[in-house]
């Protein structure tokens, strides 16, 4: 059988939602030929051969990009059976449905493709959807990823450690899902509260074979590194040891990076050049609504302890929400500042708007009714709008003032310095009113991924 895995967008990463089942498939018989659109054009001749065509879908850029490029898909090959796999295809089921897609798999999704071929394979094509779960969460013994076909890793985002010397980055999972409910996240309504562990041989082979291929720096996309803690300290010290030249990054939830303080110097020892950590939010009233399990004053610990231990904390934030004020934009802005962490935020990540996706832990909250307005099935989101317009406004534009900054090529703080302009304006001040940005310090090598963060 024939099987063609899409990928339609990856943060910029070599996608393993395709390298993963891919080595599943082709151990089981099947002639898989992969295909990375946010690279490379699709192939027609390829896509008329498929038995099966399945798009990865691990986000909402990604699905949104994956449902535009259906109707090509089904027009090439009509008879072709169609699966989306991932975090977005199980929410989104009855959209899919009613667009032709026939499987949808969430959770650990390798197994269920193979299964799914099997009944391909043996003339259940009608019925297969009915046969395979929607969401499995078994544990699984995990391949290790076959990146056949893949676009060459230095075509995906790179390393820029501040010193000049870019570098080539691969990319693994360690582990799956989440141990946490943050109401926000696009995880829970699959996983859950469970997490599911990528076997560390698994893990530092996969490894191998892109440092063969050329990797200097590895991306751990886990969606938080200390979810098993042991696992991950281990596993860390595994690599170094064999590559103890080769740097990575991971993200961790600041709860876990105050809980486990005492792998964090493992972490830098190691070779641990930035972790990520989604702050979300500097209001504890927001952070509340969100589930985040920390408050501004453990973000704040956290930066600290950071600087103590010589290790590069880059924050990721949700500054636009039904709750969110002018004032409280501007204290984001403002506390920035004051921490030094200008250079360590990526632009966009001060333009970042709340999204509803189906079955999100939002829907739970008293007021939730009144903040998700009706369901988008094409924007796959809940649409709200803030009871103050110019909150919706300062959203647009400081997001146009990130995509206009970073095709002109400006600095962060370049960035930065417009943005701080129009919170201020966007209250109602004269230009000449607007206090002057606080003098910030010399820039230092912060490294930093080539590819902003989206979602």
């Amino acid at each position: 059988m024939k099987v063609a895995l899409i990928s339609t967008y990856d943060l910029g990463r070599q996608p393993f939602g395709l390298a993963s089942p891919a080595a599943w498939l082709r151990k089981a018989g099947a002639d898989v030929f992969c295909w990375d659109v946010s690279l490379d054009a699709l192939d027609e001749a390829q896509i008329r051969s498929a038995d099966l065509v399945a798009f990865y879908v691990p986000m909402h850029t990604a699905t949104r990009i994956a449902v535009q490029t259906l109707d090509r898909v089904k027009s090439l090959n009509p008879a072709a059976h169609l699966c989306f796999y991932g975090l977005y295809a199980p929410v989104n089921e009855g959209y899919l449905r009613r667009l032709g897609v026939h499987t949808l798999l969430g959770g650990e999704f390798e197994k269920g493709l193979v299964e799914l071929v099997q009944r391909l394979e043996a003339g259940n094509g009608a019925g297969a959807f009915r046969e395979v779960p929607v969401i499995s969460l078994e544990r699984l013994e995990f391949e290790i990823p076959d990146r056949e076909g893949l676009p060459d890793l230095p075509r995906y985002a790179r390393l820029d450690p501040g010193d000049g010397q870019i570098r080539t980055v691969g990319y693994t999972e360690a582990s799956r899902g989440c141990k946490h409910l943050c109401r926000h996240c696009p995880i829970v309504p699959v996983y859950q509260g469970a997490f599911r562990v990528v076997q560390r041989g698994v893990v530092l082979e996969d490894i191998r074979r892109q440092v063969a291929r050329g990797a200097r720096h590895i991306t751990f996309g886990d969606p938080d590194f200390f979810n098993g803690v042991r696992h991950a300290v281990e596993l860390v010290g595994s690599l170094h040891e064999e590559f103890p030249d080769l740097t990575y990054d991971v993200t961790i939830k600041v709860e876990h990076l105050l809980k486990h303080t005492r792998h964090l110097p493992r972490l830098r020892s190691t070779g641990c050049l930035f972790v990520t950590s989604a702050v979300e939010s500097i209001d504890n009233h927001i952070l509340e609504k969100l589930d985040k399990g920390h408050t501004r004053s453990d973000f704040i610990r956290a930066v600290r302890l950071f600087r103590e231990i010589g290790l590069n904390l880059n924050p990721t934030f949700l500054p636009f929400t039904p709750w969110t004020t002018l004032s409280g934009y501007r204290e984001l802005l403002s506390v920035l500042v004051e921490l030094g962490l200008v250079e360590h935020v990526s632009p966009v990540q001060l333009a970042i708007r709340l999204l509803i996706p189906a079955g999100s832990r939002l829907l739970e909250l008293p007021e939730g009714s009144e903040i998700a307005g009706e369901f988008d099935e094409r924007a796959l989101s809940h649409i709200w709008h803030h009871e103050d317009f110019r909150v919706d406004r300062l959203q647009r534009d400081v997001l146009n003032i990130v995509k206009r900054g970073e095709a002109q090529g400006e600095t962060r703080r370049e960035i930065f310095s417009q943005v701080w302009r129009a919170a201020h304006l966007a209250e109602g001040l004269e230009q000449a009113d607007v206090p002057a940005l606080p003098v910030l310090p010399s820039p230092s090598a912060i490294p930093f991924l080539t590819e902003p963060w989206y979602c």
